[in-house]
């Protein structure tokens, strides 16, 4: 019963989590993306390594589901540079079974490696288990807001166990803030926790972070403002 239930609802939220797809295969691009999207989750495709670097320098994905053996720049290499600066969940995928290889897609830093062919549900049912693991190994202090979770100790915050992206400045507000347990901190008190130049531009930082974690970031849940003071985090009693 209680795996029925988790699985349902991790189902329910697949739509929070946006993957990319990097195969130089047109068809199969576009056969994962068909799958995928009719499985609930959102995704994104391009044909290169270097197609790829480009759309995540302007979009934030939470998984990257790559083919190893591309032009120019093959899947092993992709991936050991990302993991120099970005831990993004990475699926390796391949025609090449062999043992040799798999340790190398798993040495380059991928969470998961699926030789081609493979059934379409068996990536589903992996893509839920590597974020199942993540859900698990954040552990630490937190708190909690609506679908919300930030986790102090890794400095994340994860909507229904998935991560959130967000900038130095947003995890320095939203470090502050929920470190109050729903206490107000003052317009100056953020502008010189956070080094900003002006007032103002926490103000410009809370609209940013709003647009991540408010529904409607003109009418806040979470995130509201005291008038004439600053602003408190609303989060749930531990």
């Amino acid at each position: 019963m209680g795996s029925i239930l988790s699985k349902n609802i991790l189902n329910s939220h697949r739509s929070d989590i946006h993957i990319l797809v990097v195969d130089d295969d047109n068809r199969i691009r576009k056969l994962l993306k068909t799958y995928l999207v009719k499985s609930g989750f959102r995704v994104s495709e391009c044909n290169s390594a270097k197609h790829a670097r480009a759309k995540m320098n302007g979009l934030c994905f939470d998984l990257l589901i790559l083919d190893v053996m591309m032009p120019e720049e093959t899947g092993f290499e992709f991936t050991r540079k990302l993991r120099q600066h970005n831990d993004i969940p990475i699926i390796l995928l391949t025609a090449k079974g062999d043992v040799n290889n798999r340790i190398e897609g798993l040495r380059a830093g991928a969470d998961d490696y699926i030789s081609k062919p493979f059934e379409p549900e068996e990536l589903v049912l992996r893509i839920e288990s590597i974020f199942k693991r993540l859900a698990s190994t954040a552990v630490g202090p937190k708190v909690n807001f609506g679908p919300f979770s930030y986790n102090h100790e890794l400095s994340k915050l994860f909507r229904n166990h998935v991560a959130v992206h967000l900038t130095s400045s947003e995890v320095k507000l939203l470090d502050i803030l929920s470190r109050k347990n729903g206490g107000v901190v003052t317009r100056h008190a953020l502008s010189t926790e956070i080094g900003a130049k002006s007032e103002r531009a926490v103000d410009i930082q809370i609209i940013r972070l709003r647009q991540k974690i408010e529904n409607n970031p003109s009418i806040p849940e979470y995130l509201v403002t005291v008038r004439g003071i600053g602003y408190r985090l609303v989060v749930e009693s531990p």
